[in-house]
């Protein structure tokens, strides 16, 4: 079970030497719903600053993030 999940939005996906890609990422925050509340505004609360930058060299995800698609980071302790 992960410690803690964090929502990501892709701010920018750059090209980098060999084909490998750089894809920035912020987290998500949005604008309120109908009913007053919004998954975003719920993860912008407890983790509302931040960012995340990776190189992806994989030829299968490279070309596949885009910018302004959103994904969920969860954070799990490694041995």
């Amino acid at each position: 079970m992960p410690l803690m999940r964090a929502k990501m939005q892709v701010a920018a996906v750059t090209e980098a030497y060999q084909g490998s890609e750089i894809v920035k990422m912020y987290p998500v925050c949005g604008q309120f719903g109908k009913d007053g509340e919004s998954e975003d505004n719920t993860y912008a609360r407890w983790s509302p600053s931040g960012s995340f930058e990776l190189q992806i060299t994989n030829p299968d995800l490279v070309g596949k993030i885009k910018p302004g698609q959103k994904f969920y980071i969860d954070f799990t302790e490694a041995e």
